[in-house]
């Protein structure tokens, strides 16, 4: 009997679709939700810019880094080839341990649930209030369920191949981007002069302090000021997210020694854009109060009854859940080639290595929905979201820093695209990203060492495996 499956995976996507699924794997619902935490931690209309416009900063610095490494290792897996090639399989190990463990598995769970909580918005018995199975310890919603529907269904997409995944990739991305776009246009156009003068042209532009729900304001100290403007950056950080997901399906991109590294550059630079519109049009339709106190952080939400008036909840539920159940697609088609480059390393369950007869790690997409689907039920996804920013941040400097490492290392491999800015950006980009994780650490400890533990208990289980390995 002949297997059908494939060995090798089919380079498929041109550079418009790596480009959609950069852009479209970024994002998610973040933006809709995160600038009324910004605009508490912040105080000001100046400083909320200032966070999303730095995030963005440090994200396309990454991306244009990162266009080297995609480069030289045009092969599937992205950050997890990239951290084995520059350090040791113990580096990149843990890297794929908590990015299977929380990072990507718990964002494809947060994903796919905020799907669900605006589905609601239209259809009320997919609330998350209501409950419909109680066994103690786990309560089950609609939402929840709702979310697992979708995360299955995306995932049964994946593994009839890339070509059909891709499509749904594009044309939805494409979509969000363009009503991201008009809600950009209709809320300029309804600006609010006092509104506007009251949080650009008043003395408190740039007072950088805390601002409560009531309108009540705190100062900070010069070093609590630092801190709270790294832990206003866990939610920008949240939503710009996932840009490298295509460096994972390099293997499945058409000339990916260019392809890549442009896709990662144009997909960055077309969300950032996006992103500063956004946050100086939520500053032209509502008062800082009003967006440090929308209702379960909804900001985009209480614009768009500015904008849209009683219209405004429906099309902001359409354009979130238009806009989740793309960004999930790009997070899952992506997220299943690192676990499979891992099984191909020996470090991870050895059918997790295997391409069906479409060319996709079928096995690898399905384990993945699994713990996903799980972190759905916990309830706890939301969690470890704000946990992880840090892990997340630091293996980029680690990332980063192996592009000095192999240019002493391995010299003479060839690079057919150079880190812009080498090494002048890249070196911006670490002290930035230290100082973020260093602040985080002292001043809102609960954001850094949970994930970290999380990361380090891979170390056990990565020496476990490999005594396997020898004794076998």
């Amino acid at each position: 009997m002949i297997s059908t499956a494939q060995t090798n995976f089919k380079p498929s996507l041109r550079l418009i679709d790596a480009t959609m699924l950069v852009a479209g794997s970024m994002i998610g619902s973040g933006i809709f939700i995160v600038s009324a935490d910004i605009t508490r931690q912040t105080g000001s209309a100046g400083w909320l810019l200032f966070v999303w416009f730095i995030t963005g900063f440090m994200t396309l610095t990454a991306a244009l880094s990162y266009g080297e490494l995609s480069a030289m290792f045009p092969k599937a897996g992205g950050q997890y080839i990239y951290l084995k090639e520059a350090y040791n399989p113990l580096i990149s190990f843990l890297y794929g341990w908590s990015f299977f463990t929380v990072i990507q598995t718990a964002t494809i769970a947060a994903v796919g649930v905020a799907f669900a909580k605006f589905t609601a918005y239209l259809f009320p018995s997919f609330s998350e209030d209501l409950v419909i199975v109680d066994i103690g310890f786990v309560q089950i919603s609609p939402a929840q369920l709702l979310s697992i529907a979708v995360i299955v269904l995306l995932t049964y997409i994946n593994t009839r191949g890339v070509s059909h995944a891709k499509w749904v990739q594009t044309i939805i991305t494409l979509a969000k981007i363009l009503s991201l776009t008009l809600l950009i246009v209709f809320g300029l156009a309804s600006l609010k002069p006092a509104i506007w003068q009251a949080n650009w042209l008043g003395g408190a532009t740039w007072n950088l302090q805390h601002l409560n729900v009531d309108g009540s304001v705190e100062t900070y100290t010069h070093m609590a000021a630092f801190g709270a403007i790294a832990a206003a950056m866990v939610g920008s950080i949240f939503s710009s997210d996932s840009w490298h997901s295509v460096a994972f399906i390099a293997g499945e991109v058409k000339n990916p020694q260019r392809n890549v590294g442009l896709s990662l550059a144009l997909g960055t630079i077309l969300v950032t854009l996006l992103y500063l519109l956004t946050n100086l049009m939520y500053t032209g339709v509502l008062t800082l109060p009003e967006m440090a106190a929308a209702e379960k952080d909804r900001v985009a939400v209480t614009a768009s009854h500015v904008i849209f008036g009683h219209a405004g909840t429906a099309i902001i539920a359409l354009m979130i859940m238009v806009s989740t159940f793309g960004c999930n697609n790009g997070l899952i088609m992506a997220g299943a080639r690192v676990y499979y480059s891992m099984a191909k390393e020996g470090v991870f369950f050895k059918k997790v290595g295997t391409l069906n007869q479409q060319a996709v790690p079928a096995v690898a997409l399905w384990l993945q929905a699994i713990i996903a689907s799980l972190w759905c039920l916990s309830g706890r996804y939301g969690d470890l979201l704000d946990m992880i920013s840090f892990v997340v941040v630091l293996f980029y400097m680690l990332t980063i820093i192996g592009i000095f490492i192999l240019r002493k290392k391995r010299p003479t491999i060839p690079r057919p695209y150079k880190a812009f800015g080498y090494p002048v950006l890249p070196i911006i980009y670490i002290v930035m990203g230290i100082s973020f994780c260093v602040l985080l650490m002292i001043y809102k400890p609960q954001y850094t060492w949970p994930g970290l533990m999380i990361t380090l208990a891979g170390i056990p289980v990565y020496y476990v495996i490999a005594k396997k390995q020898i004794t076998t």
